[in-house]
This record gives C-alpha cells, structure tokens and sequence, in this order.
C-alpha cells in the first residue's frame, strides 16, 4: 500500500532539502539584520500604521521593535503565508497533468491501482516538503534568535509551524483540483499560483473593509501566524477548517479524475 506516495515522497526528498535549507538561510539573514532595526531610532510602527489598511492586514498588526513582531511581518506574514503557500499550490498543480503530458498516466493506470489511490497518494507526497520545511525554519529561526541575544516562547514557535500544516495542505490541493481539471500542468501551476495569491489579496482587503466574512473563502482567514507568535493564540477551529477543506478538495478531485479520460 501507498507505493505511490513512498516513491513520490522519496523524489522528492532532495529538492525539499533544499528548499528547507534555503528558507533556513533567508530566516538567519533577515533575523541578522534585527539589532540594526532596533537600534535605528526609525520609529518603524509609526511607518506600519500610515500604511494603507488592506496591507496593515496583509501584514498583521504587530510591532516591529519586538523579535517576535519582527519574525511575524518580515517572515511569517509574507514568506510563509503567501510565498510558501503559493509554492505548494504551484507543485500540486503538476501532480496529475504532467503524467498526463508526458504520457506517463496511461501507463500508471495500468497497473493494479484506482485513479481515487493515484490522486490521493501523489497529494500525500507533497507532505515531505511541508514537514522538512517545517523542520528546518524552526531550528534556524530559534538558533537566529539566540544568536542576536534575544528570547522567544518556543511553545508559540513550535505551533506556528504545526498549525501551518493545515494551511500548506490546503492551498496544495487547490493545486490538486486544477491539475485535474485542467489537464495541462502549465495551466494548473499558473491557476494555483493565481489562485492562492488572489485569495490572500481577497482576504486581506475584505478584512481591511469590515467585510471579514468574505475572506473566510481563504486559507488564509484561518491561518495567523501574528496571532501565535505575539499573543500565543491559537486557531484549532480554523485549523480544523482547513484539513476540513483539504480533505473535501483531495475528495473532489478524486472523483473528477475517476470519470474522465485520460489522454
């Protein structure tokens, strides 16, 4: 069982590593330039809050003076939540239309295997660069903080990733589906990129107009690292909803790849 997921998993195991590891040096560059910040004089959350409300949303209510403001804004609320999730989202969107380009479906579904197996079984591959990452990250930005003679609860640390997992596995499969129905992996990556950045523009903006319960089609409304690392909130429901989601899409797509052709 799960043959598929193993040997996809196991392809994928370098480029995760190093994705990790870049993600790991970024965190220790911008944590390096944090004394300078607070030894600028710049009143920097004075800066925050002229901006405009949809990107004081965007970027979360946090200050900038404190390590782990600075680690949310800097870090957490663009890398992570946008980038990340836009990088997910655009590896889900080959997972079934580039077999499918290049020909190698056919010859998959040739052997003993349900389509419902293929697709759920290459969605769980994708869980081994949304572990390693968040494996890396922590380590580095912990390690980061000590360096530059500061603290952060690693209780608050350890769940803004954990509490990640929900929002990576959702936006891949948004991914997921438009690989189904798109049917061509160029499509489906650029849709899944398109897709994940618009809804975090839609939740940031509707935020910001008092108009959250629009948001609430986006990942991202359930999903604040802000929140967890500054105040140590934590979001179960929301990451309830996610995996909710998550498992509905996966589901969704499954059955659409199971009633149509291949090419």
């Amino acid at each position: 069982m799960l043959e598929i997921a193993r040997y996809e998993g196991r392809k994928r195991v370098k480029g995760s590593l190093v994705l990790g590891g870049l993600l790991a040096v970024m965190s220790l560059a911008f944590i390096g330039f944090f004394p300078s910040v607070t030894s600028s004089g710049v009143d920097l959350d004075a800066y925050m809050e002229s901006m405009p409300p949809a990107l004081q949303a965007a970027f979360g209510e946090a200050s900038l003076t404190t390590i782990e403001g600075f680690l949310a804004i800097e870090i957490y609320q663009f890398f992570w939540l946008l980038l990340l999730g836009v990088y997910v989202a655009y590896v889900a969107g080959a997972l079934i239309a580039a077999d499918e380009e290049r020909d190698r479906m056919d010859v998959l579904l040739a052997a003993p295997v349900s389509r419902v197996s293929v697709v759920v079984e290459k969605f769980c591959s994708l869980i081994t660069p949304i572990v390693v990452v968040n494996i890396a990250v922590p380590l580095a930005v912990f390690v980061g903080v000590v360096l530059v003679g500061e603290s952060i609860d690693l209780a608050n640390l350890a769940m803004v990733h954990l509490l990640s997992i929900p929002y990576l596995l959702a936006c891949a499969a948004i991914g997921l589906l438009l690989s189904v129905v798109a049917g061509k992996a160029d499509l489906a990556q650029r849709g899944g990129l398109g897709a994940v950045f618009g809804l975090f523009l839609l939740d940031s903006i509707t935020e910001a107009a008092g108009m959250g319960w629009v948001g609430g089609l986006s990942p991202t409304h359930y999903y604040d690292p802000t929140a967890i690392l500054v105040s140590g909130e934590y979001d179960w429901m929301g990451a309830i909803v996610l995996l909710a989601a998550t498992v509905a899409l996966v589901a969704v797509s499954a059955v659409a790849f199971k009633r149509r052709d291949v090419r």
